[in-house]
């Protein structure tokens, strides 16, 4: 480490005078300090563990860290243990995109070299100079953290349910149309318990024309099933049996192997997406917020967790409503240029709160009588669904912002006025 001894405290007169830069990596970090001048303060190489957390800790203090007065820092990741340490306190940790801290380091050199001492410095000095321009963490409670990691959770298993069902389902259509003909009136289809049971008794179409009335009633009974059991067995059973092209013997039985394994890893999917929506449900309705978000309709435990997860519970972090409506890409951007304007959807978004907004819009349609009259009126006006769906989602996301800063439940007739007054 090369460093000099501050000679001046880390504040004066309201004006923050050391910077703190780290250049994150999966096992090593790189820290620098700079002061209000930009010279280099200090720098230092630790590893991932917990005894050079404690000497970063040190090194700030040394240079006036203190409990009322702590020293910012920049750093490229906003997970993992070292921010989290970094975050106790009143400390501003800054998430840098990597994308800007590249642009910051042309700044400063045109020959494109890089190196990880460089790199902290070149956040240390982000903050020293532009630091108005960024946003530091949000300061979430520990409640709404372990909801958004269990919310976000369960969102990935859904994606990666769906994939592996899109697999399945495509691997079905090559050897056994039969299983697809038989599980379509199903809702979820190939991801209910019945299907998979089924699948697993018979994984080839020659087999399952062999499958009895009684094997049938025992694959739905194990897969939960209480009623309609002969009914369903009997209609399986005429599928299963109907005239269907097949694959050569051996190429079928090698199919069937293939979608054994297959299912394993679907049958994985749909019990962590159901045990992380338990844990949800479990936790969720604890949050100070849980009432408000639950008043709004189109809104359950499971997508009001993910919105909750998005937009965090620190009521500080959006100075307006407009800010919220950017960050979650509902609200349009205007690109214009001389002679030419243009008006578009955001791109640069959250890309989660976006989807569930998206969710959120459609089901409100069926739940809020002002909700669906104000869709209407956008698609008489000439928007497409998409378009409708996002001008829904804007003015609902600025509805929930108002009632969270004001602590109240949502109202039909106070959110939509206009749009109940002409359905009616």
């Amino acid at each position: 480490m090369r460093s000099r001894p501050a000679q001046t405290p880390t504040h004066r007169g309201g004006t923050i005078l050391i910077y703190c830069g780290i250049d994150w990596a999966e096992r090593t970090h790189d820290v620098a300090l700079v002061d209000d001048a930009g010279a280099l303060v200090a720098k230092r190489h630790i590893t991932d563990d917990a005894v050079c957390y404690k000497l970063l800790l040190e090194l700030l203090t040394e240079h006036g860290d203190t409990e009322e007065n702590p020293i910012p820092v920049a750093i490229e990741t906003s997970r993992g243990l070292l921010v989290a340490v970094l975050r106790t306190g009143k400390r501003k940790v800054f998430a840098i995109n990597p994308l800007a801290a590249a642009r910051y380091r042309d700044r400063h050199s045109v020959s494109r070299k890089k190196s990880d001492p460089g790199d902290a410095l070149v956040l240390a000095n982000i903050l020293r100079t532009d630091m108005h321009a960024h946003r530091p963490l949000p300061q979430d409670s520990d409640l709404g953290r372990s909801i958004a990691v269990l919310a976000r959770a369960q969102q990935d298993s859904l994606w990666n349910r769906q994939q592996l069902a899109n697999q399945l389902r495509s691997l079905l259509r090559e050897y056994y149309p039969a299983a697809l003909e038989a599980f379509a009136t199903w809702t979820n289809g190939l991801c209910r318990a019945e299907a998979r049971e089924l699948l697993k008794a018979a994984p080839t179409p020659s087999r399952a024309a062999r499958l009895t009335r009684t094997q049938l009633q025992a694959a739905l009974k194990r897969a939960g099933r209480k009623r309609g059991i002969e009914v369903e067995a009997d209609r399986v059973r005429d599928v299963f049996r109907a005239e269907w092209a097949h694959q050569p013997p051996l190429v079928e039985e090698a199919l069937g192997k293939q979608m054994l394994a297959l299912l394993i890893q679907l049958e994985a999917a749909c019990t962590a997406a159901d045990q992380l929506a338990e844990a949800v449900e479990e936790t969720f309705p604890q949050h100070p917020d849980a009432e408000i978000l639950l008043s709004f309709p189109g809104l359950g435990i499971q997508l009001a967790a993910r919105i909750l997860a998005e937009i965090g519970d620190d009521h500080t972090r959006f100075t307006d409503a407009r800010g919220l409506k950017a960050y979650a890409g509902a609200s349009p951007i205007t690109r214009a240029s001389g002679k030419k304007s243009a008006i578009t959807r955001r791109w640069v978004k959250n890309d989660r709160l976006n989807h569930a907004g998206y969710l959120w819009a459609f089901a409100s349609l069926r739940a809020s009588t002002g909700a669906n009259a104000h869709y209407r009126r956008r698609r008489e006006h000439g928007d497409w669904h998409a378009a409708a769906q996002r001008n829904l989602f804007n003015r609902m996301i600025g509805q929930l912002y108002h009632c969270r800063q004001h602590r109240k439940l949502f109202d039909e007739h106070t959110a939509f006025p206009t749009e109940l007054a002409t359905a009616a």
